[in-house]
C-alpha cells in the first residue's frame, strides 16, 4: 500500500490510541505492572502518545498529523478548505478501533482479572467525573478550544521554523497540560474519533464481564469537541493565526 494521507491519519491515529489507552490500561486494569499508578502517568503517557502519532501520520503519509476530527473541522473552518474531511475523518474513526483492539489483545488476561466492568470501559473510551450533560458539554468543548488554539500557537508563522521540528513535542506537551488542567471533570476526549471508535470496540469485543457501553453519554465527547472545534476554527479564521 503506497503512502497516503488517508494511511497517515489511519495508522498515526491507531498509534495514538494504542499508547493512550494502553496507558489507562496499565493503571486500571488489575495484575498489571502499572496498576493504580495514577492520573499523572495517565495524562503524561497520553501525551506522549500524541507525540508518537503526529510522527507516525506523517511518516505514513499524512502532512498534518491531525489524528482527530475536531482539529480536522477546525482548520476547515479556518481555512475554508473542507476537502480533507472525508479522507481524514473516516481514516482517523478506522485508526481509533483498530488501536482499541490491539489494547484489547494487549491485556488480553487483564480483563478477566478486573472485576469493575466500569474499569474496562474506561480503557477504551471517556466518561464524566460527575454526570451533568450541560457541564460535560461545556468542558469538552472548552478543552477542545484550548487545543485549537494551541496547535494555532504552535504553527504560528511568527514562531518562523523552530516549531516545525518540534511540533509534534510540543502538540504532546500542550494535550498533557490539557489533561492535568482540565481533564478531571470528563476526562479529556478533546477527539470524537478518541471516543467513537474505542467505544464501538468495547461494543463489539468479547470482553468478560464487560457491562454497558455507555451509548448514552457517547454524544458528549463527540459535541463537545465539534463545538471546540467551530469556535477555534472561527478564531484562527478571524485572528489570521
Amino acid at each position: 500500500m503506497q503512502l497516503s494521507p488517508f494511511l497517515g491519519e489511519l495508522v498515526g491515529t491507531m498509534i495514538l490510541i494504542l499508547l493512550g489507552d494502553g496507558v489507562v490500561a496499565n493503571v486500571v486494569l488489575k495484575k498489571t505492572k502499572g496498576e493504580s499508578s495514577g492520573w499523572i502517568v495517565i495524562t503524561t503517557g497520553w501525551a506522549f502518545a500524541v507525540t508518537m502519532g503526529v510522527f507516525v501520520a506523517k511518516a505514513f503519509g499524512s502532512i498534518d498529523g491531525h489524528l482527530n476530527p475536531a482539529v480536522t473541522v477546525a482548520f476547515a473552518v479556518a481555512t475554508g478548505d473542507f476537502s480533507k474531511m472525508a479522507t481524514y475523518i473516516p481514516a482517523q474513526l478506522i485508526g481509533a478501533f483498530l488501536g482499541a483492539v490491539l489494547v484489547w489483545l494487549q491485556y488480553l488476561p487483564h480483563w478477566a482479572a478486573t472485576p469493575d466492568p466500569g474499569a474496562k470501559l474506561a480503557v477504551f473510551s471517556t466518561d464524566p467525573a460527575i454526570r451533568h450533560p450541560l457541564g460535560n458539554v461545556i468542558s469538552e468543548t472548552i478543552g477542545t478550544l484550548a487545543l485549537i488554539i494551541g496547535i494555532a500557537g504552535i504553527s504560528a508563522k511568527a514562531l518562523g521554523t523552530i516549531a516545525i521540528g518540534l511540533g509534534p513535542y510540543l502538540v504532546g506537551v500542550l494535550v498533557w497540560s490539557i489533561g492535568l488542567s482540565l481533564g478531571g471533570t470528563t476526562g479529556y476526549a478533546i477527539n470524537p474519533a478518541r471516543d467513537l471508535g474505542p467505544r464501538i470496540a468495547h461494543t463489539l469485543l468479547p470482553i468478560p464481564g464487560k457491562g454497558s457501553s455507555d451509548w448514552g453519554y457517547a454524544w458528549v465527547p463527540i459535541v463537545g469537541p465539534i463545538v471546540g472545534a467551530i469556535l477555534g476554527g472561527l478564531l484562527i479564521r478571524w485572528y489570521a493565526l
